[in-house]
């Protein structure tokens, strides 16, 4: 799925943009767009020929499932809805997502989950949006108390440990589903941001790439704290790869 962005030529380098849920990512191009001037974007998602319609939908929920032990992932469907993962099931979906994306002339291709895929494989730079994002993060905080609002409150113990070995200072999580309706969404990841903020923490982190630009607006507001947004991050990191192909 190749999306020209405004002033792009068709011959320019592109970014590959691939989610663990189905492309196109509509919720994510008002915030991305304006990071990438004159990037021509090509999307494509790993579960783009799975079904979630009629009685195919409870099979492919169950297929897709985090397995026992697994620490699950949350992503979009193209209809707006979420899906609950496990990366045994995603793995080799992403590694045909990001082989569609290079097909289709993407130069560098960004994996839009904060969540780890060592085993997905590509011919051309592979960027994951964690190490991006943490990295990043890392700079700015110091040996501050960071608090990071994920996905789902099931997640939240795994990526406190995850961030925990990349921040020196305290790291604490709490979960708001970016998925949920519009208004519960906002009003979940306010509550998170507020109750990080009250247990200490002097940076907060929205460490998803479906938390939106109006949702860092919520979590500052409820807060009063510096709120860094994983997606804009991310992309501007990418954004930087496809400058290095002129």
């Amino acid at each position: 799925m190749d999306t020209a962005v405004s002033g792009s030529l068709p011959n320019t380098p592109a970014l590959g943009l691939v989610t663990i849920g189905q492309a196109p990512r509509t919720d994510l191009r008002p915030d991305a767009e304006p990071l990438l001037p004159g990037v021509r974007l090509v999307e494509h998602g790993a579960l783009d020929d799975d079904r979630f319609d009629g009685d195919a939908e409870d099979a492919t929920r169950r297929l897709l499932a985090p397995e026992p032990g697994e620490a699950p992932l949350v992503s979009r469907l193209r209809d707006g809805r979420s899906v609950l993962l496990g990366h045994t099931a995603l793995v080799p979906r992403m590694t045909e997502a990001v082989a569609r994306a290079e097909r289709d002339g993407a130069a560098a291709t960004l994996v839009l989950c904060t969540g780890r895929f060592p085993a997905v494989t590509s011919t051309r730079p592979l960027l994951f949006a964690e190490p991006l994002v943490q990295r990043a993060v890392a700079a700015l905080v110091g040996t501050e108390p960071v608090g990071i609002v994920c996905p789902h409150p099931d997640q939240a113990e795994d990526v406190a440990r995850r961030w925990s070995e990349v921040l020196p200072g305290p790291v604490r999580a709490a979960g708001a589903n970016p998925y949920a309706a519009p208004e519960q969404a906002l009003a979940e990841v306010a509550d998170a941001a507020r109750a990080l903020a009250a247990d200490g923490a002097s940076w907060l982190v929205l460490d998803c790439i479906g938390y939106t630009e109006e949702m860092r607006r919520a979590a500052a507001r409820a807060a009063a704290r510096p709120v860094l947004l994983a997606r804009a991050v991310a992309v501007r990191m990418a954004a930087e790869a496809v400058a290095a192909f002129g």
